[in-house]
């Protein structure tokens, strides 16, 4: 079962990857062409992320009054309008990536453009996730509701994390030293 200090070490683990692919922005920026493969990685593993953590989600907004009630308001209907937003940055980038490794014609000025527009976006997300929808579990739901959504969460990502340190020793180095925003 997934813990709180997990949820908050998973989050801090999006950022460090976040600071990768900014990393790869940058070398982008000045005319290198960064390692598309590992691009591709890191993307398929915020994907997953991302899917797992947002159905326990859907299922307690749809079951929980009081998440009902978070979601219809504004700040859950903003909350939900961004991460519609940044999914779809992150579909592009996906298959923006799928293209240049297939070799297709990809302006690599547009995709560095899209890359930092995911990223900027990304950022504030979990910053919002960060200072509005945890701060609301803590707050609003019961011990027990909060274990019963814990339950929900993936616990996946660890052996994710393994994955690409095993296939990408260099990708992990420097995800282990990115710095964290919300450490």
């Amino acid at each position: 079962m997934a813990t709180l200090n997990q949820v908050r070490h998973d989050h801090a683990n999006m950022a460090r990857l976040l600071h990768v692919l900014l990393l790869r922005h940058e070398s982008l920026a000045q005319g290198e062409r960064p390692d598309f493969h590992l691009i591709r990685e890191v993307v398929d593993y915020i994907l997953d992320y991302m899917n797992a953590f947002v159905k326990p989600l859907e299922r307690l907004y749809s079951e929980h009054q009081v998440a009902k009630n978070f979601k219809a308001g504004e700040v859950g209907q903003q909350l939900a309008e961004d991460y519609q937003a940044l999914r779809e940055r992150l579909d592009l980038l996906s298959e923006n990536i799928d293209m240049i490794l297939l070799d297709a014609v990809v302006p690599m000025d547009r995709f560095a453009d899209d890359l930092k527009a995911y990223l900027d976006a990304h950022l504030a997300y979990l910053r919002a996730e960060r200072e509005l929808l945890f701060p609301f579990f803590r707050e609003q739901l019961t011990e027990e509701e909060q274990n019963r959504l814990l339950k929900m969460l993936p616990d996946g990502a660890q052996a994710n994390l393994a994955r690409l340190k095993e296939d990408y020793p260099q990708l992990y180095e420097e995800f282990k030293a990115a710095p964290s925003p919300f450490a």
